[in-house]
């Protein structure tokens, strides 16, 4: 990894934590991520032409995840960007972007770089807005977004006892944006309505489990998103040109990435970073690592290619093994 990497110990979910994320509804806020906006009757096409899926003809209500890529195809994060507006309109009135905010710099850089000539205009929203993200099963009905449409990234504005937010269908939830100073009145109405307060460490132990990779732990600026296993979420293969794509689809139609994410069953717990040894040969180092309540010591991380579900690796120097297995892992 880059020196963008997180480095993290073994996290240990908390059994009750863990189950109110599988079978009801966890509440955490994500108010860190880094949060851009943009304006202007040239922001789809702009947008368009530097992010890797398609954006072109995206109405208000719905939205993309899209990665950001240097010119030879190399990941400088990932984003999800929703159109918002009156539902429908073929001209979003805003497009709304929020990514780690360890690639928020870069994600703002280039926007601000390669707009000259658009009508565009970039607006910072990190400490306007807070994000408190609904996990499980039950949160349409805790947010109160059963109308809310299925599909990820759907979006509408939404009412919660007087507080004004947007809220987004996410991978397992729904996300709610809101002013900055609402955003401990909100959580205190979601927790009243059944919503539980769950941690960083519950949370990326679900994630870990669903085999999602997070910029900056398990990619960074070395990583192609074929690598990480994007190119059906992240990637569009029939727009027209955008940074990196040429490498993106040599490799896609012509090639096999060197390395592939992996899950890991590991035999006791281990910190990010360590190195993955098949046979003698290098095969990696560990990304993001948990101790999950149903499966014990796990992990993701890009391994070589000849890591295939079923193999052995040695972790670091200490005599701790690994089953390579794919993703996700059973039981999630």
């Amino acid at each position: 990894m880059s020196g963008a990497q997180t480095v993290m110990s073994a996290i240990e979910a908390p059994v009750e934590e863990h189950r109110a994320l599988r079978e009801g509804c966890g509440l955490i806020d994500r108010s860190e991520r880094g949060k851009l906006a943009l304006t202007g009757s040239g922001s789809l096409e702009f947008l368009d032409g530097q992010l890797t899926n398609e954006l072109a003809g995206l109405r208000a209500g719905e939205g993309r995840y899209a990665a950001f890529l240097t010119p030879k195809g190399k990941m400088l994060g990932d984003v999800r960007i929703l159109a918002l507006g009156r539902p429908g309109s073929a001209q979003p009135e805003e497009l709304w972007l929020d990514t780690e905010r360890v690639s928020l710099q870069a994600l703002f850089d280039m926007i601000r770089r390669f707009k000259i000539g658009f009508d565009v205009q970039l607006h910072k929203r990190t400490l306007e807005r807070g994000l408190l993200s609904l996990i499980g099963p039950e949160s349409s009905t805790v947010a109160g977004a059963q109308g809310l449409a299925v599909e990820e990234h759907a979006n509408a504005a939404l009412e919660i006892d007087g507080i004004d937010v947007l809220a987004a269908r996410a991978h397992e939830g729904v996300d709610l944006i809101c002013p900055a100073g609402d955003v401990p009145a909100l959580s205190a109405l979601l927790l009243s309505r059944g919503a539980v307060a769950v941690s960083p460490a519950a949370v990326e132990c679900r994630r870990i489990e669903q085999g999602r990779p997070r910029y900056g732990v398990d990619m960074d600026d070395t990583t192609i998103p074929q690598e990480a296993g994007l190119n059906e979420r992240a990637v569009s293969f029939t727009k027209g040109c955008y940074v990196g794509q040429e490498t993106v689809a040599r490799l896609h139609y012509r090639g096999k990435p060197n390395r592939q994410l992996r899950g890991l069953r590991l035999q006791r717990p281990a910190e990010t970073g360590e190195e993955l040894h098949l046979g003698e040969r290098l095969a990696g180092r560990l990304g993001s690592t948990a101790v999950s309540p149903d499966l014990g010591p796990i992990a993701l991380a890009l391994v070589r290619r000849e890591a295939e579900p079923g193999a052995h690796l040695r972790v670091g120097d200490g005599g701790n093994g690994a089953e390579v297995v794919a993703l996700p892992f059973a039981r999630v």
